[in-house]
């Protein structure tokens, strides 16, 4: 299959996945591991399920504890955002390095530790949305659900999962 084409890129070219994310200066960290009994993805047919990942980043969580009273809703957003990144490398290492398998990204969980009465988790969801349209432009966009919690995994702001349909791989 060809590579999934993002956007026009300088001089009207198609960008791919790869292109696009240098071009938005975000570099896919190392996929975190496991802190748990279960798979970091799992691939059935042509869709691959992400566990929830949380804001790690080189082992460290950034971000701790519920919206708002803790944590700002902007700094739940980029948290958001960082659990996307996880997410992505997840599924960038499930498919061998090569993004360019992804047709779309199908659905997002999005779990946010909030007080009670709490009810803007979809502008914290957003972190990872808008994310996703900027990386894979329409075939990014997706189902979603944001949902809060009185309590998420070490603690974390935010837990998010990924489903992404992809193309198989070409067989010789």
């Amino acid at each position: 299959m060809p590579p999934i084409r993002v956007r026009p890129g300088a001089r009207g070219h198609m960008t791919t996945v790869q292109q696009r994310l240098r071009e938005l200066g975000v570099c896919l960290p190392e996929a975190p591991k496991p802190v748990a009994a279960y798979l970091p993805a799992v691939v059935v047919g042509d869709l691959v399920f992400v566990s929830g990942q949380i804001p790690l980043c080189d082992g460290t969580l950034l971000c701790r504890g519920p919206v708002p009273s803790i944590v700002s809703v902007p700094a739940a957003q980029r948290a958001a955002r960082q659990c996307l990144l996880n997410a992505l490398a997840v599924l960038d290492d499930a498919l061998d390095g090569d993004l360019e398998r992804v047709r779309r990204i199908v659905r997002l969980g999005v779990y946010v530790a909030c007080d009670p009465g709490f009810t803007d988790q979809p502008q914290v969801a957003n972190g990872a949305s808008e994310l996703l349209v900027e990386i894979f432009g329409e075939a990014g966009r997706h189902a979603r659900a944001a949902v809060g919690s009185i309590a998420l995994p070490l603690g974390a702001t935010v837990e998010l999962e990924l489903v992404a349909q992809i193309h198989q791989p070409s067989r010789p």
